[in-house]
């Protein structure tokens, strides 16, 4: 496992999501070591410079959380606060759930935490007779990594600031179709960004992050034996008002009260879009600070 990391102090884990890589979390590494926390942010499982396994199945929610479990050890620390943004989210929200005696805190961003629903969730899509939600058209391995690895540069900022971009897509279009690349960067990016994810996804690929779509009914039928169970640990939510996700899940939004007892706060920064971090890392910043010393 590739790490970056900055600062010594008590230790917080940034577990990032899809398409991204460690580099997603360069603003939060030094405001959290500044403020005298150890940080660190792992490249995670098939992404960046990590180990990148060839089976679909070592990448359900078990394994990335067992990750997470292994790298605090690895560190040599007993407890840690875990925060997640996208795909991390669930990670960290799973790991705070499963381990409350090591994960003291959590901080989500994006995703909202999700009571077990009765079917599995691609099943469920399925039996409604939906077929153009993207993360179906991501289940058939070699598909979505042809279409993004075909131009790696148009993908990224694509996927990071680009127009028309929809969760629903159109029948017999990729995920990309129809959407428009803005002639000048968005002033939370810059060229010497845009180069890194660039860079690392040129060597990467995009199969291993892609693979955490193919579990996502993998762990639902694991996930059966902790249902029921509520994270009683101090929890910070963080959202962009105009963050597709959330809107997509709305009622679990309004539910974290309930399914995380121990939530703090929810945060929804207006004007903003899903990459959170990235685009107001001030706001961010100071609200993870803020939380972190109350926790």
């Amino acid at each position: 496992m590739h790490i970056a990391e900055s600062g010594a102090g008590p230790l917080v884990l940034l577990c990032h999501g899809f398409p991204e890589c460690w580099y997603s979390w360069r603003h939060q590494l030094q405001a959290l070591a500044e403020a005298g926390f150890h940080a660190v942010a792992p490249d995670m499982r098939g992404y960046g410079q990590t180990d990148a396994p060839e089976e679909i199945a070592e990448y359900t929610i078990g394994h990335n959380v067992s990750d997470m479990v292994q790298l605090v050890a690895g560190l040599g620390e007993k407890q840690a606060v875990i925060i997640g943004h996208d795909w991390g989210a669930p990670v960290a929200w799973s790991s705070a759930l499963l381990r409350p005696d090591l994960f003291r805190a959590v901080v989500a961003m994006s995703v909202p935490y999700r009571v077990r629903p009765p079917v599995a969730p691609m099943k469920a899509l399925r039996d409604a007779g939906t077929t153009n939600f993207y993360q179906l058209y991501f289940q058939t391995p070699g598909v979505a990594e042809a279409e993004f690895e075909k131009d790696v540069d148009r993908s990224v900022r694509t996927l990071l600031y680009g127009t028309g971009l929809s969760l629903m897509m159109k029948p017999g279009k990729g995920f990309l179709a129809d959407t428009t690349i803005p002639q000048q960067l968005p002033s939370w990016l810059t060229d010497e960004d845009i180069s890194y994810f660039v860079d690392t996804y040129k060597r990467s690929g995009y199969r291993g992050g892609l693979n955490w779509y193919r579990n996502i009914d993998r762990n639902w039928a694991i996930s059966g034996g902790w249902e029921g169970l509520k994270i009683q640990q101090p929890a910070l939510f963080i959202a962009g008002s105009n963050d597709g996700v959330i809107k997509f899940a709305a009622k679990a939004v309004e539910n974290l009260p309930t399914a995380v007892p121990g939530l703090k706060k929810t945060l929804i920064l207006p004007d903003s879009g899903h990459w959170i971090q990235q685009q107001r890392p001030s706001e961010v910043n100071a609200a993870i600070l803020e939380f972190l010393r109350s926790a």
